[in-house]
């Protein structure tokens, strides 16, 4: 039976927009956010590449066992995924073990490299994954704040030997290093560009080759650093062994020591807000640390430093020490932006309320909008409509009364989740729940179908329209699929590079058919034009107001519709989700200036939205 949806005489309901608060940074609410895990993103400069020796300390004991693989060498970037290399078979561990000990070379030559690309992508606000140096692949377990990774630069021994003429307790010693040189290079040309960068640093905890844990594991109680971490027993030196040796790692792990809180008034590991601070000494360093980013030549003008900080795990650290960090950062440059990732009360089911947070930071990312657009577009979990749809965002955009929601990174998919593709080529599984095929021995982990990308195209047009700054994981605009970590952290594909593609299962087996590694070009240049259409239409940008245009009617049809405005501007926005045409009436005399899939087809004031679609509508 034809369905007639006749928005002009829908009931609207209105969410007014939060208040920006004074000392948000203006472009943060404009921002179009592209994130880099730089070990993956682009190897610029082969000579730089990490060596066994330089993973010493990371976890699963990387450096011990590349040092043992026979061979070992960086993976070539054009690897298939699955295909364990000839020092990882002669380890006899399976994949999910040799591939922590992977390492492909991305580092900031190539970043800068990539930046014409990202031009012409559109994106205009960069989110590094740390860049400290560090043994790992990921850089949270820092072996030092104060500079970037040595195999990250031009000169790995060079910088290594001025690192040690340092007393890195002493920031009037600190030096700056080729790799420190080359990142800021790019900090001047991304600001060249008109872009922003943020730097993603820890201040819950460090790696276990930190320079000042190190000295406490070698001194213990007589370390000038003892103080420092949240340490349950030293070693004691008169017998054979360290087992005595106890202090809180991050989530229990020994190679993320955990920086010590004071003052307390609750338990971090809760998942509930709490007060306190940091210790003096490490609260001290940090705060050097961050000057020296903020302000490179220290000169009072931040133009040459970061354009702020992406805080990890920022729920772990006190409020009282996020509000002397705050006061600290603005007073170093107004116009950084500090945004806190604020994820887990109680994992995979409870997300935290950001509300206690924003006071502190400009913004958070944003997880929680997800979960309402992937019910609503995949039906995972089933039920959702499109006026619950609604509800579920006003009720988070409520959240988010003290700090506006514009500030803050409406995210999809980042280097803890599965690729956003491969979250709706399962959508069956609950979001981030084992969602891997060591958990889940059916979970997809191959190129997704059409009816995925379709999904994919609608949570976009969702994340791009809707009030909020959007957030891309590198390589989803250019097609990349993975499960869960570490499947979601492939290297970028490149169109300049020859792709093997993925013809090994994740137990080593052969795939029935191999699955080609290219860029997606047509997915590419969807995600360009959705970038251009937010960029040049100022009623979808994050200041816009939204108004719900819902009805029983629309919620049968599975048409989700609503309105943004800002000033003199206005767009509608439409979107099936259903598997059936659907007519709509009177959207507006504006034309299709954005689609999500197959075209509409307009007859005078009738508009027919194919299945599983969408479009934005607008004077052009």
């Amino acid at each position: 039976m034809r369905l007639l949806l006749i928005l002009a005489v829908m009931t609207a309901s209105r969410a007014a927009p939060a208040q920006p608060a004074p000392d948000v940074p203006d472009w943060t609410r404009r921002a179009i956010w592209y994130q880099i895990f730089p070990e993956r993103f682009r190897n610029g400069d082969p000579s730089n590449d990490p060596t066994p020796e330089s993973m010493e300390g990371a976890w699963p004991q990387a450096g011990d066992d590349a040092l043992h693989a026979a061979g070992w060498a960086p993976t070539p970037w054009t690897h298939d995924w699955y295909r364990q290399e000839d020092w990882a078979r002669s380890l006899e561990r399976d994949f999910y073990y040799t591939v922590q000990l992977r390492r492909y070379g991305g580092d900031i030559q190539g970043l800068l490299e990539a930046l014409p690309y990202l031009d012409s992508l559109g994106v205009n606000a960069l989110y590094v994954n740390p860049l400290n140096d560090s043994p790992s692949l990921h850089k949270y377990d820092a072996r030092n704040y104060h500079h970037v990774d040595v195999h990250f630069g031009p000169d790995p021994e060079g910088d290594r030997a001025m690192m040690a003429r340092e007393d890195p307790g002493d920031p009037a010693t600190w030096q700056w290093t080729s790799a420190d040189r080359l990142f800021l290079e790019l900090v001047n040309e991304v600001h060249r560009r008109g872009m922003h960068i943020v730097m993603d640093f820890s201040w819950n905890h460090t790696g276990a080759q930190f320079w000042a844990f190190r000295d406490v594991a070698a001194r213990g109680a007589a370390s000038p650093y003892a103080d420092w971490y949240a340490i349950e027993s030293f070693d004691d030196p008169s017998t054979p062994d360290t087992s005595e040796f106890s202090y809180a790692g991050w989530a229990g792990v020994r190679e993320l020591p955990e920086l010590r809180k004071v003052d307390r008034t609750g338990n971090p590991h809760d998942g509930v807000p709490y007060d306190g601070d940091l210790a003096a000494g490490p609260s001290a360093h940090v705060l050097a640390v961050t000057r020296r980013w903020l302000d490179p030549d220290g000169d009072g003008d931040p133009a040459d430093g970061v354009d702020g900080f992406r805080l990890d795990v920022a729920e772990m650290v006190p409020l009282g020490f996020w509000r002397r960090y705050r006061s600290f950062v603005k007073g170093v440059n107004p116009e950084a932006a500090l945004i806190g990732e604020i994820w887990w009360q109680r994992w995979p089911t409870q997300m935290m309320d950001p509300a206690p947070y924003l006071e502190v930071f400009d913004g958070v990312m944003h997880y929680r909008w997800y979960a309402p657009a992937r019910s609503l577009v995949a039906g995972s979990p089933p039920g959702a409509t499109p006026s619950s749809f609604a509800a579920e965002l006003d009720s988070l955009r409520r959240s988010f009364s003290a700090r506006p929601l514009a500030a803050s990174m409406s995210t999809a998919g980042t280097h803890d989740a599965p690729r956003l593709a491969t979250e709706l080529f399962n959508p069956e599984v609950p979001y981030k729940a084992d969602a891997t095929p060591r958990a889940r021995p059916g979970y997809l982990v191959g190129r997704p179908d059409e009816a995925a990308r379709r999904s994919q195209r609608l949570v976009l047009l969702l994340q791009f329209t809707l009030p909020g700054a959007p957030h891309l994981f590198y390589g989803d605009e250019a097609g990349q699929w993975g499960a869960d970590d570490p499947d979601n952290r492939k290297p970028m594909i490149w169109a300049d590079l020859a792709h093997e593609p993925e013809a090994t299962a994740p137990d080593g087996t052969r795939r029935p058919t191999p699955d080609e590694v290219a860029v997606d070009r047509d997915l590419w240049n969807y995600y360009r034009e959705l970038i251009a259409l937010r960029r040049r239409h100022g009623a979808l940008l994050a200041d816009g107001e939204v108004e719900w245009i819902t009805s029983p009617e629309l919620d049968d049809a599975g048409v989700l519709a609503y309105r943004r405005t800002l000033g003199g501007e206005s767009a509608t926005v439409v979107v099936n989700t259903s598997d059936a045409r659907r007519r709509i009436d009177h959207v507006a005399p504006d034309s299709a200036v954005f689609v999500a899939g197959d075209a509409p087809a307009r007859e005078g004031a009738t508009v027919w939205l194919p299945p599983r679609s969408g479009a934005v509508f607008a004077t052009d």
